[in-house]
This record gives structure tokens, sequence and C-alpha cells, in this order.
């Protein structure tokens, strides 16, 4: 399975914020969307990445300051993304390589989505409990 289907599944619908925004508004639009990750935009362009470790380690570096800083002092400028036809075992060894829990799914610099190391699992796990049922069955078949 791939990217593709995680996205088909979920939706594409990213939430991003300016890099002009302050930590206390990406804190704030994470709590309101229930998400653990932004994508930082300027127009079109994928400026890069916000996560709540970014702001998790921002407020451990900045303390009372945190709330004011801009999310482009705090965001991830340098970012890994994937296709949409990546494998969903190679996105999870991807993810456990680099301690990512999001990707951006990108397209010939077109930004399609993000997927979450739970929306990666979920799949996994389904394709699993699949793989599982197909056995049972021919298990069964074959006793006959």
């Amino acid at each position: 399975m791939t990217v593709k289907s995680i996205l088909s599944t979920k939706g594409s619908a990213v939430v991003g914020i300016g890099p002009d925004a302050t930590a206390q508004e990406a804190a704030e639009l994470m709590e309101e969307c229930r998400i653990g990750a932004l994508v930082v935009t300027t127009s079109d362009f994928v400026a890069g990445l916000l996560t709540h470790r970014d702001l998790t380690k921002g407020l451990a570096r900045l303390g009372g300051k945190f709330a004011t800083t801009p999310v482009k002092e705090l965001m991830q400028d340098y970012f890994v993304s994937v296709s949409p036809e990546e494998s969903t075992t190679a996105v999870m060894a991807l993810m456990t390589r680099r301690r990512a829990t999001h990707l951006p799914v990108m397209d010939r610099g077109r930004l399609l989505g993000i997927v979450s190391i739970g929306d990666v699992l979920k799949h996994r796990l389904g394709e699993l409990q699949t793989e599982a049922d197909i056995l049972r069955d021919y298990a069964v078949a074959t006793r006959r």
C-alpha cells in the first residue's frame, strides 16, 4: 500500500500557519484542530514544518519569551517529505529512522497532504488484519 491510499482514506486537508505567527497562535491552532503539526507556508511555498515537539523545545529554550516568538524561529525549515507513491512500510522505516511524527506529502513541489505516524500505523494495522483474514480463510478452505 502507498501514501496515496492513506490520503484517500484520511483526506488531504492540511492546516497551515504563516511564519510570522506566534508560538501561542500555533499552539492554539494545534489544540483547536487536535493535530500535532502545522505546515508553515508563505503564499504557495512550504517554508517549514512545526510540530508539537518543536513547540516543547521552544518553550524549554525560551521560557517566558516563548508565547510571542515567531513560528519561523521554531519551525523545521529542513524537513523530509514523501511522495504519494511511497509504500507504507518505507514511510514507517523513514519515520523511525528520522524520529519524525509527521511527514508532508509532496509531488513535484506541490503539497498534497500530511501523514502522521498514527495515520501510517492505522493503515498498516488494517493491511495486517486483511492479510490475517485471507490466511484464515485459506486455512479453513484447505481443511475441507
